[in-house]
């Protein structure tokens, strides 16, 4: 075993073993690729939902703006408002003429009149929207109010258990990699047994005989990465025109803005992509620079 000989010619001796080991670090870091991409989307949908108004009120005729403007006071002591708006009956007609313009049949007999105003509250966290919700529905003159807490909860809980499936699952491929690794390079030292025993008597160090197996595992963990990319950016692009039609409504789904950057989630951008890259490409060589050597050094009892 000599440093000239190069990885390709080292697994063209044990193809199945190369196979077995690519084939594992592929799937773990594909999971691993969506596993991110699911967690990402997730992330900015709550995001989404928080932002939005989780609480919407409507006021009878009955109810006049300063008794609206005492209310929005009275949940603002609270500290737990992150925001309000007040929509008037002339807004709400607006709003309502925007969003029904193709059909001029549902325009002709709406006035500003038999609208009612209503009050838009977003609260600093989801765990507070019953107790507004409460404070609101003991109010004189509150018709109805439209509550998303159940909607944002859903959302939230889905995407915990999403994140706590996916992290398990994760570990036990990485767990399964590692033990690949440690089968297919312990076996290779022990066909190299002589030769190593050799190595050893003229002189060589531990890590000149440990180092062609190190850059043979953080082979491995780079091919691993690469396809892993490939095959998250297809599925990526495949999935992005129903997405989009999906969250037509939504617009953008943006994983973080900092001072006039913004990373798009949904649907994806070069940064984005670029950035699931360059973690699986980490994730793959630490795999295989660590598994490769926990190998050498066990089975070379260091």
């Amino acid at each position: 075993m000599t440093d000239s000989l190069s990885i390709f010619q080292r697994l063209r001796r044990t193809p199945y073993q190369a196979v077995a080991s690519v084939f594992m670090m592929f799937i773990t870091l594909f999971v691993m690729g969506l596993f991110l991409l699911l967690v990402t989307s997730t992330s900015s949908l709550v995001s989404y939902f928080e932002s939005k108004p989780q609480l919407t009120v409507f006021f009878s005729n009955e109810k006049d703006k300063t008794s609206i403007d005492k209310l929005v006071n009275k949940l603002m002591t609270t500290g737990k408002i992150s925001s309000t708006k007040y929509v008037s009956k002339e807004e709400a007609l607006n709003i309502y003429r925007e969003q029904n313009k193709d059909d001029p049949l549902l325009l002709e007999m709406v006035t500003a009149d038999i609208l009612p105003a209503s009050l838009d509250i977003s609260a600093t966290a989801p765990q507070y929207l019953n107790e507004i919700y409460q404070m609101v529905k003991g109010e004189e003159g509150v018709d109805d109010i439209v509550f998303q807490k159940e909607v944002v909860d859903t959302i939230i809980s889905w995407a915990t258990t999403v994140r706590r499936i996916g992290l398990i699952f994760i570990l036990l491929l990485i767990l399964s990699t590692f033990f690949i690794l440690l089968t297919s390079i312990g076996m290779k030292i022990a066909m190299k047994k002589e030769e190593i025993e050799v190595l050893k008597l003229v002189g060589a160090t531990n890590w000149y005989i440990k180092k062609p197996f190190v850059y043979e595992g953080i082979f491995y963990g780079f091919i691993g990465a690469t396809l892993a990319w490939l095959f998250c950016t297809f599925i990526i692009y495949y999935l992005k025109p129903y997405a989009t039609s999906f969250l037509k409504g939504v617009g953008t789904l943006s994983l973080f803005s900092y001072q006039g950057i913004s990373i798009d989630v949904w649907p994806p951008n070069t940064m984005l992509i670029l950035i699931i890259w360059f973690i699986l490409l980490c994730s793959g060589l630490s795999i295989g620079l660590i598994g490769s050597l926990f190998a050498s050094s066990r089975y070379l009892k260091e």
